[in-house]
Order: C-alpha cells, then sequence, then structure tokens
C-alpha cells in the first residue's frame, strides 16, 4: 500500500477537479471568487464527515465522495442557493492509497459535472486516527431562506420521502436488504429550488421532527404533524409502524423541510402558535417518540 507526497496526491488526484478559473490549478495559496452579480448573497456552509462515525469505513471511496458532497449541497439548497463551488479538506489515515484517491476523485468529478461546480482548494494532511473529510461549500441566493421566518398558519411541506436514509445505512451496514435504499443513502439529490418562495426551510440531516424542531425554535413558533401524511417509499412502509416512527427521527435523508402559505411540495403538517413539534396520529392523539432525530455529541 503506498500514497503519493502531498503534492503528487495534489497533482495527480485533485488539481483536475479544479476547473473554476479562480481555482488557479490549485497552485496559488487560495482561491479567487467573483462577487455575486446583482443583489445575490453569498452562502457558505461546511461539514466533517469521520469514517466509522459518519460513514461505514469500508464504503466505496467514490460512493463516500458524492456523499459528502451533495450533504453540503442540500444545506445550499436548504437556503434557497445555487451551487458555486467548494473547498475540501483531507485529513487521510494511514490505510488511504492512491487507488482509494483515485475513485474518491472520481465521485467528485461525476458530481462536479452534474451540478456544474469546481473545486477551489483547500488542504491535505496525514492523520494516525480516522479519515476525515470536510467540504466547504459555495453557493448564491437572491433571496435567502432562513428558519427564522415561519408564522402560525403555514404549512409544512417535505419534499420526498423520509426513511430512506436511516433504512439506507442500515442496508449499507447489512442489517437488511435493501440495496435502492442502499443507494438513497450514499446518493442523497439536493433539491435545488424547492425552498424557493418559503418562509422557512431546512434540511432533513438529523431528522424530521429534529429539523422542524429547529425551524420552529428560529421562529419562535411550535408545528404539529400528521403521521399518516409523511410520505414513506415502498421499502420503508412495507416495515411497518414502528419503521413509519423511527423515518420521523432517523436522518440522513436530505430532502427539505420547509414552511409556506401554499406550494406543490407534499404537506405534512402545520405551524401554530407556541412552541415544539407535536406529532399526532389518525386520531388526532399525540405519538410519544422514543427520540428526537440524531445527535452529534
Amino acid at each position: 500500500m503506498s500514497r503519493s507526497g502531498e503534492f503528487e496526491l495534489i497533482r495527480r488526484f485533485l488539481a483536475p477537479l479544479a476547473t473554476a478559473a479562480g481555482a488557479g490549478g490549485l497552485e496559488d495559496d487560495a482561491a479567487l471568487l467573483d462577487a455575486p452579480e446583482g443583489k445575490r448573497r453569498l452562502a457558505v456552509t461546511t461539514d466533517t464527515m469521520v469514517e466509522g462515525v459518519h460513514f461505514p469505513p469500508d464504503g466505496p471511496p467514490s460512493l463516500i465522495a458524492r456523499r459528502l458532497l451533495r450533504s453540503n449541497l442540500s444545506d445550499l439548497a436548504a437556503m434557497a442557493a445555487r451551487p458555486e463551488g467548494y473547498l475540501l479538506n483531507l485529513a487521510l489515515s494511514e490505510r488511504i492509497d492512491d487507488p482509494w484517491l483515485e475513485a474518491f476523485a472520481a465521485g467528485l468529478a461525476a458530481d462536479q459535472e452534474e451540478f456544474g461546480i469546481s473545486l477551489l482548494g483547500g488542504d491535505t494532511v496525514g492523520t494516525p486516527g480516522a479519515l476525515t473529510l470536510t467540504v466547504t461549500a459555495f453557493g448564491s441566493a437572491s433571496t435567502p431562506v432562513r428558519r427564522s421566518g415561519a408564522t402560525p398558519g403555514d404549512l409544512v411541506f417535505v419534499t420526498g420521502p423520509v426513511g430512506d436514509g436511516y433504512f439506507g445505512l442500515k442496508a449499507v451496514r447489512g442489517e437488511m436488504e435493501a440495496p435502492r435504499l442502499a443507494e438513497r443513502y450514499w446518493l442523497p439529490s439536493p433539491r435545488f429550488g424547492a425552498a424557493e418562495g418559503a418562509t422557512a426551510a431546512a434540511d432533513i440531516s438529523d431528522g424530521l421532527v429534529a429539523d422542524l424542531g429547529h425551524i420552529c425554535h428560529a421562529s419562535g413558533v411550535a408545528a404539529v404533524i400528521d403521521l399518516e401524511a409523511v410520505p414513506l417509499s415502498a421499502e420503508v412502509a412495507a416495515l411497518g409502524a414502528q419503521a413509519r416512527l423511527d423515518s420521523l427521527t432517523g436522518g440522513d435523508d436530505y430532502e427539505l423541510v420547509f414552511t409556506a402559505p401554499r406550494s406543490t411540495a407534499i404537506a405534512v403538517g402545520r405551524i401554530v402558535s407556541g412552541e415544539g413539534v407535536t406529532v399526532l396520529d389518525g386520531a388526532g392523539q399525540p405519538v410519544a417518540l422514543a427520540r428526537q432525530g440524531y445527535r452529534h455529541d
């Protein structure tokens, strides 16, 4: 097992990803970005993933790369921003070799083409610990959507089924047989454009209840979710009633939850006065949840 030195690593695997003119082929100390045109605002987000915590150590490197990038792009989508480019920091463990890096870079290249973005720069270091990957993504928005704009009377919408990420991770770990859910775990789809016109929005990384709770906290309101209205994929729905509850709090979906007076997305609840998130069953009775969502501690 061998790995190129830092500068050779950058030249072979990362510089080909730096297609934007401002990236300078990764040969300068910093990238140069043009300010967003007109009245657009710059949106910036960052996420770190650690092997064994955020993804299985034996996961395909190309899919690890795409999941890392897409989770950041989902944050931009929640702000109604369009992606412009990203920075990449790699803390590489001793097991990472050139073939792994080649596959990882190929995954990034595939998503760069799909989403029209470029690598702008970053840093690479070695670590005696776990492989640690960080992306900082940049986007721009003409009318950014924040978490703090929800008001009583708004409806709550989601852009697609929840629970696929949670059960997809189980499939990736070999705990269940569900190839499509495993694919949904590795390749979430950033919902660009869905949050435009929303009063508040968040991406569903920690779970529908938790991330809607973040909106409620920022907006000073409460929310009521209709359990039966929450969309599930056929694979998750077939797992039964407990799976429906687990889907509310599992996380890793990277769909958007947003509030608005109206939308063509799927309505799952409403904003009311008060605080917190309440889930009601088909009889209109509150549902007890074992947890609110994923915790980072």
